[in-house]
């Protein structure tokens, strides 16, 4: 039993797998009290080391990654927990996930039929995919994650999805949360960023709904006209066209790109005076930085702003460990 509280954090699965599943912030119970969780592990970090003893935890990688592959396996190590990592994209089979395809092209194996072997490996299946930024109606609907919820027939913890990254969002409120000294509610500013290349919205998205579902902050989302979200995940945003205005008196500035949601996919607009400079920062109320990684040096964020003192990206970084321990940790009690 977890020693640091009995009732779970998480909500049932609305899906039917045995267990909880940790998709997005409308899985959490409690924010707060995942938090304090996460926090309490951070202080202590083997408090829970017999807890996943003769428990495995399979990560499935459809795309690379660096903090979240790391960051999950010591999450699982310091929980006693046996964790695997595969490569699918690179080691694996080339997976259908379509219902109903006739498989005469490039797929070899479908997710019905490899789904649920896997589930039979694993108490806890960790999966992460990107979109294609091709079809916007296909990204969004989030086939991959959803298949694997369906099919595996244990907990599934997405590591970032086609649309979210929940892990990395609920770490942002940690990281938040054990920084923040005022009394008031802080002001938070999510702010796009020139980028080389078309980003996805998952991190965005993700940020914005977990931010206004955490209701503990005063939440703004700073973008050139053409880079709105999705409504679903800013309906509890501010949103203003001019950075600087923006800026005024934030508490803290999340520095994130992504591309267009409506002309979906694409760069519409690289306007280099969005990358966030020292100047910029002296229209805040001397903020902190934070960016999930792996940043654009002097693209996205100069290097005077993320070498200096206001920086929390490293910090931030770090408490990927302590969020990915508290989901776990959740979810290992209920199998």
């Amino acid at each position: 039993m977890n020693i640091f509280q009995n009732k779970s954090l998480l909500k049932s699965s609305p899906l039917g797998a045995e267990g909880y599943n940790f998709i997005s912030v409308n899985d959490v119970e409690n924010i707060d009290a995942l938090v304090d969780q996460a926090l309490r592990y951070k202080a202590n970090p083997f408090a829970d080391k017999t807890l996943g003893i003769g428990k495995r935890i399979g990560l499935l990688f459809l795309n690379p990654s660096l903090r979240t592959r790391l960051s999950t396996q010591v999450a699982a190590a310091n929980l006693g927990m046996d964790a695997i990592v595969f490569n699918v994209d690179k080691e694996g089979w080339a997976l259908e996930f379509t219902e109903g395809a006739i498989m005469n092209g490039t797929t070899v194996e479908h997710i019905k039929d490899a789904a649920p072997v896997l589930g039979q490996y694993f108490d806890v299946l960790c999966i992460r995919t990107f979109p294609s930024l091709q079809s916007r109606e296909e990204d969004y609907a989030e086939t991959v994650i959803n298949q694997f919820i369906k099919y595996a027939g244990v907990p599934i913890v997405s590591l970032e999805s086609a649309t979210l990254h929940p892990l990395q969002s609920f770490t942002d409120v940690i990281t938040i949360t054990e920084t923040y000294k005022g009394a008031a509610k802080p002001k938070v500013v999510l702010t796009w960023a020139p980028h080389v290349k078309a980003l996805p919205q998952c991190v965005a998205n993700s940020f914005a709904q977990w931010i206004g579902g955490w209701n503990e902050a005063e939440f703004v989302i700073a973008h050139p006209e053409g880079y709105e979200l999705d409504e679903r995940f800013t309906k509890n945003a501010t949103i203003i066209n001019n950075q600087d205005e923006a800026l005024k008196n934030a508490d803290y500035v999340y520095v994130k790109n992504w591309s267009s949601y409506n002309d979906y996919g694409k760069i519409i607009s690289n306007d280099t005076g969005w990358m966030l400079t020292n100047a910029k920062l002296a229209l805040t109320n001397n903020a902190k930085v934070m960016h999930c990684l792996p940043v654009r040096r002097n693209v996205e964020l100069s290097d005077e702003v993320l070498d200096g003192s206001n920086s929390l990206v490293t910090q931030q970084a770090g408490n990927r460990v302590w969020a990915a321990q508290a989901v776990l940790s959740e979810i290992i009690k209920s199998i």
